[in-house]
């Protein structure tokens, strides 16, 4: 595991250069290039074939990994395959040629698939961020007028002869110090709803 080109390599694509080594490619690190099959070579019964482009872009660029055209197909050849008996080695791959890796077909067109689709949950995402900021970028919302104001008038059947006026042994006296401070704290919010309906536009 210290050759340089697996070193090299981004982490988040070593697992399938693990997989390349040891299930993908025959005992001389090769195989076809075909995302669909190596993705369940490396990881069966999931949907890993995007992952697997995104990988081998990854080791293509680090020089794990060659990509080449041979025969009508394209086939990736190991830079440096797992060690075996060369009289026991054997492969129906093409041999690589001696040219730079490059990126064919069936990894760039997926890429850009890929690529696109990104791009396109990105932007949803982007237009769900900004809405959620134009609402809370509105102008200040009208207050709910607090409901001891519609309250029904206070008193009890224990007033001085039997009145229902205000006094203070039943506490009614504190519960009308309470009314004026929801009105007052009522009008205070109404008096700011009102000033950033007339300026909505004013930054301070």
């Amino acid at each position: 595991m210290r050759w340089p080109g697996y070193l090299r390599a981004p982490h988040e694509s070593k697992p399938t250069a693990i997989g390349l080594w040891t299930t993908a490619t025959d005992p001389l690190g090769r195989c076809e290039l075909v995302p669909e099959l190596i993705a369940a070579a490396i990881y069966p019964g999931q949907a890993a074939t995007d992952l697997v482009i995104d990988h081998l872009l990854m080791l293509a660029d680090s020089g794990f990994l060659t990509i080449y055209e041979e025969q009508g197909s394209e086939w990736i050849a190991l830079r440096r395959p797992l060690r075996v008996d060369a009289r026991l080695a054997s492969s129906d791959a093409p041999e690589p040629p001696r040219e730079p890796s490059r990126t064919f077909a069936a990894v760039g067109g997926a890429g850009a698939r890929a690529r696109e689709r990104v791009q396109v949950e990105s932007a949803e995402r982007e237009s769900e961020w900004a809405r959620w900021r134009a609402e809370q970028e509105r102008g200040p919302r009208r207050p709910k007028r607090p409901l001891l104001l519609d309250a029904p008038p206070i008193g009890c059947p224990d007033h001085p002869h039997g009145r229902f006026e205000d006094c203070g042994p039943c506490g009614t006296a504190r519960r009308q110090h309470d009314k004026f401070i929801a009105q007052e704290r009522y009008t205070q919010q109404m008096t700011e709803y009102e000033q950033g309906a007339e300026w909505p536009d004013e930054t301070f």
